[in-house]
């Protein structure tokens, strides 16, 4: 009889231990899945905030190159340029897509800005400076968005690459995401106007 109290004894010490050990896994699992899809919701997050600032840019553009179009009728390439570009983000069906039309349209934009240069009496327009406040201001929106992205992109990343963070990863489907770069054209050429 008092071997079986021993036995039950032992048993239920098991038992605990199986289960403390059960529940610590259980934890580790579900917190290891749940950073993966954190960091996968910052990311997404992240890249709503540049969408929304891009979307402002597009839609200063046109009241932009209207205001230098009547000083600058010559300069018909650049305008349809400015469209297709921004035309082309619109159709964009991916974030890299996105990426590539917004930074060919930020080359196009710098090469406007130094077009109004030769233009004294646009440069003075009210009309001209506060579109181009408007469009400074959200040129740099769009840094620190890109800063924010790139951050969570990095956290994303880098979890994604550690040991148990691609398990959880894989388990939780999510993917590596692509960092928001210039393009190699807008790292080596300064944007020319000529006449």
């Amino acid at each position: 009889m008092r071997d079986a109290g021993k036995g039950w004894v032992v048993l239920i010490v098991i038992l605990a231990v199986v289960l403390v050990v059960g529940v610590g896994i259980f934890k580790w699992y579900i917190g290891g899945y749940n950073r993966a899809v954190n960091f996968e919701q910052a990311v997404e997050s992240a890249w709503a905030n540049i969408d929304a600032v891009l979307q402002r840019r597009l839609d200063l553009v046109p009241n932009l190159v209207e205001t230098v179009k009547g000083y600058a009728t010559h300069e018909r390439e650049l305008f349809e340029n400015i469209a297709k570009s921004r035309e082309k983000y619109f159709q964009a069906g991916t974030r890299a897509g996105k990426i590539e039309a917004s930074n060919e349209l930020g080359g196009f934009l710098g090469r406007l800005l130094l077009l109004v240069e030769r233009y004294p009496d646009l440069k003075a327009s009210e009309n001209f400076r506060d579109l181009q406040v408007a469009l400074e201001g959200t040129e740099n929106r769009i840094a620190v968005a890109r800063t924010r992205y790139n951050e969570s992109a990095r956290q994303l990343n880098s979890y994604s690459r550690q040991f148990f963070g691609t398990f959880f990863c894989r388990r939780a489907g999510v993917e590596p995401a692509e960092y928001f770069e210039a393009s190699e054209q807008a790292k080596t050429e300064v944007p020319k106007v000529e006449f």
